[in-house]
């Protein structure tokens, strides 16, 4: 039987990775992204991260399909931003105009929302931020279940840059510049089971 290191050696190296290798890694429901050639290894998410996502999908599913805007997705699912760059965001939204960009993976979409795993809070506040503007995403959402706090930043034209007024806390209510009309109470995101 081969070693550990051996089975390593096949693999590629540090800013060898492609898509071609990417994909079948993803495709067999892996949580992994890449960027810049390097594969990155998501961590699994626990049970209030699933719970959040759960209820977050829940209430943006029932507005999408109410309204016929276009269709929502959580992970796995791969997204590409551009050539060698793929994201997995925890929930994402495809408006019905770029529906074009949906296949057997997706292209940019319209809404990434990402909840902040243990130990990945500089990569979903300052790495994904900066990919996720480049990439041209109108709004990105981190939740962030420590703090039971949620993030809406609003992609400026005019900058390129994230805006966000603050973090939205327990005491306010989530809404959307992408779902006029939509409201969630994030006492009730946040909220016991």
């Amino acid at each position: 039987m081969a070693s550990l290191a051996a089975i390593a050696e096949l693999l590629p190296g540090p800013g060898e990775w492609t898509e071609a290798d990417y994909y079948p890694l993803s495709d067999r429901g892996r949580l992994v992204e890449l960027c810049d050639g390097d594969i990155e290894v998501l961590p699994l998410p626990n049970d209030f991260h699933q719970l959040l996502l759960g209820r977050l999908f829940l209430a943006l599913n029932a507005y999408v399909t109410l309204h016929r805007v276009g269709r929502i997705r959580f992970a796995p699912l791969p997204v590409k931003l551009w050539l060698g760059t793929i994201r997995e965001p925890d929930l994402m939204f495809m408006s019905t105009a770029h529906l074009d960009r949906v296949g057997k993976y997706w292209g940019v979409p319209d809404l990434a929302v990402e909840i902040v795993s243990e130990g990945g809070e500089a990569r979903d506040r300052k790495v994904k931020r900066a990919e996720y503007a480049r990439a041209g995403i109108p709004e990105y959402w981190i939740v962030e279940p420590e703090l039971q706090t949620v993030e809406v930043l609003r992609l400026k034209a005019e900058t390129g840059i994230y805006d966000s007024p603050g973090p939205l806390t327990t005491a306010d209510t989530l809404t959307s510049l992408t779902f006029p009309g939509f409201a969630l109470s994030l006492a009730e995101l946040f909220g016991p089971e």
